[in-house]
């Protein structure tokens, strides 16, 4: 097994952990890239909890990202262009099928210069994402350790079908952040459906996964008692470019978790 498909296969099993309450039964998807032209993704009717190496698909980037500029017209013709993508099949010789939210994986994959992308849907995260509170929690923040994780602000995505619809509005916004910040975005969230995070190791995603939850029970727990509170736009600015923060930020992606 490669080395890297190990850890991606290690990342997978943990989001999938039915204790942590982020999927059930078939729910998210996870992908790494390979190199410049081809990535994994996670197949679809795969479960994350228990995953193996059979879960996964490789695929070749460039078709994947030919349509989002230029959709096909039918369902049959996506299909068709994905499955000609597969770089590999499974041990009986059959082609594996990626996940249905294969297109935004190719895209976020490429466009924001990530190796790791974690798509869940957590329960704590999809009560405000199914809510009107969906913007407030993706426009402010909290508490000082949302910032370092995934920074001052997340892309927050309307309802869309899953898919290449996804992916187009998807790619829409996420250029809008890069365009207004200067940067790729750490966390997305996605109205009415969960969240992703992208990160340059398997530790960095299941991080800021772990701290989007928390800021979401904080969230609900404010709204049940009150009006919650934000930290100041100056504040959260400050933070997120303190030099100390930054080097904190930049161990967390390496596996440190001291303060």
């Amino acid at each position: 097994m490669p080395e890297d498909l190990s850890d991606l296969i290690s990342m997978t099993r943990t989001l999938g952990q039915p204790a942590m309450d982020y999927v059930i039964i078939g729910e998210g998807n996870t992908s790494m890239r390979i190199d410049d032209a081809s990535f994994y993704v996670k197949a679809s009717g795969h479960q994350m909890h228990g995953i193996s190496e059979d879960g996964f698909v490789a695929l070749r980037l460039a078709p994947m990202l030919a349509m989002l500029d230029d959709p096909p017209q039918t369902l049959s013709e996506q299909k068709r262009i994905t499955a000609s993508a597969v770089l590999r099949t499974d041990a009986s010789g059959e082609g594996l099928s990626p996940s249905i939210e294969v297109s935004f994986h190719a895209m976020l994959l490429k466009d924001c210069d990530v190796r790791f992308v974690g798509h869940t849907h957590p329960t704590a995260v999809n009560q405000i994402m199914c809510s009107e509170y969906a913007a407030d929690f993706a426009l402010k923040r909290r508490f000082p350790d949302e910032v370092v994780l995934y920074g001052p602000q997340s892309v927050l995505v309307p309802y869309a079908d899953p898919g290449l619809p996804l992916a187009i509005i998807m790619r829409q916004r996420v250029h809008e952040f890069m365009a207004a910040h200067g940067e790729a975005p750490k966390l997305i969230l996605l109205e009415n459906h969960g969240m992703i995070a992208l990160g340059d190791s398997p530790t960095e995603i299941l991080n800021i996964t772990a701290m989007a939850v928390k800021a979401a029970r904080i969230h609900v727990g404010a709204l049940l008692t009150g009006k919650p509170t934000y930290l100041p736009e100056a504040e959260v600015w400050h933070v997120y470019r303190r030099p100390d923060e930054i080097h904190r930020r930049n161990l967390f992606v390496d596996g440190s978790t001291n303060r």
